[in-house]
């Protein structure tokens, strides 16, 4: 380095207000969509993450409103599992009543869903089966009728997370026949990952057979996700999901060359547990490492970042 170029660097960082009129822009709470786990009143609260019931969403999202919060990611699944997932459909199910409690306490707050039946069969899998084999027919069919319903509850986002292809395609059209053209698709793209543990303990979502799911992508195989991710938004995706948010960041900045549409990582509960640290003396978790993981997703090009810590960095944020 020239003495020059060392003078220069000692002007750019060496005053306190210089650095900050040249940092780029700060994560903010607007940056930021809070996940809620939904359970039914009769269920105990126990759990390794945070959940609500329905009647606690419209406080819940108040507050979210309220310091600057504007989406949530709704999470909900049955009591009662079959093997048809005939929860996915149900009229009443705990995913409708939670979306209509989210958007009449605040109907500007954008409501995403996830749309998927892992939470609804009796063996906790993604899919549909026939004859001891995955039927993807019957898979996206019950998968785009869950959309629907959905939809017509008032959710602005569906989001498809079974990682199967055409699934996508089989959502837009039949939001399309049902009058739903303005309802916005956002399918998840997964990656394989021991990061879903306390998720899935807490919503009672693990596989019965124990396996991974068999379309979640290798994380051995980035390229894999991006074509995944492309063929997606082939089948009329408007925005992707992106999880593990602190695992995707290569698939995030080579989407983010590839496509104009909105690219939304999840931070996932094992990102929640690790990075926001409890302490044992207070029971009082540190969000500063999930803030600095959040800035450089933000830095990657996400659009927005989905997680369990919304509500508390956005409080910080606006103290």
């Amino acid at each position: 380095m020239t003495i020059a170029q060392h003078n220069a660097s000692d002007r750019l960082h060496g005053r306190p207000a210089v650095r900050s009129f040249l940092e780029g822009p700060e994560l903010t709470a607007t940056d930021l969509s809070m996940v809620l786990l939904v359970r039914e009143d009769s269920e105990d609260g126990d759990r390794p993450l945070p959940t609500v019931t329905v009647a606690e969403i419209p406080q819940t999202v108040r507050d979210l409103a309220a310091v600057g919060v504007r989406s949530v990611k709704i999470f909900a699944n049955s009591l009662k599992r079959d093997p048809q997932a005939g929860g996915a459909t149900a009229a009443d199910s705990l995913m409708v009543r939670a979306i209509r409690a989210a958007k009449d306490a605040e109907p500007g707050v954008a409501v995403m869903t996830e749309n998927c039946l892992c939470g609804h069969t009796d063996t906790g899998e993604c899919h549909l089966s026939a004859a001891g084999r995955i039927d993807l027919a019957a898979t996206a069919e019950l998968i785009a009728a869950q959309a629907v319903i959905q939809a017509e509850a008032g959710a602005d986002i569906v989001g498809p997370a079974a990682m199967i292809r055409g699934t996508t395609a089989a959502v837009r059209q039949a939001l399309d026949e049902a009058g739903h053209r303005d309802v916005a698709t956002m399918p998840h793209l997964i990656f394989d990952s021991a990061l879903y543990k306390g998720y899935r303990t807490t919503m009672r979502a693990t596989p019965a057979s124990g396996a991974h799911r068999p379309f979640q992508v290798s994380p051995r195989s980035p390229e894999s996700a991006v074509d995944t991710g492309l063929a997606f938004l082939g089948e009329g995706a408007d925005m992707l999901l992106l999880e593990p948010g602190m695992l995707s960041v290569d698939v995030l900045t080579s989407l983010k060359a590839r496509t104009t549409a909105p690219l939304m990582p999840f931070s996932v509960s094992g990102e929640y547990t690790l990075l926001a640290p409890r302490d044992p003396a207070t029971g009082r978790r540190d969000f500063k490492p999930l803030g600095e993981l959040f800035t450089m997703l933000k830095r990657a090009g996400a659009e927005r970042i989905i997680t369990y810590a919304a509500l508390d960095l956005a409080r910080q944020m606006n103290p």
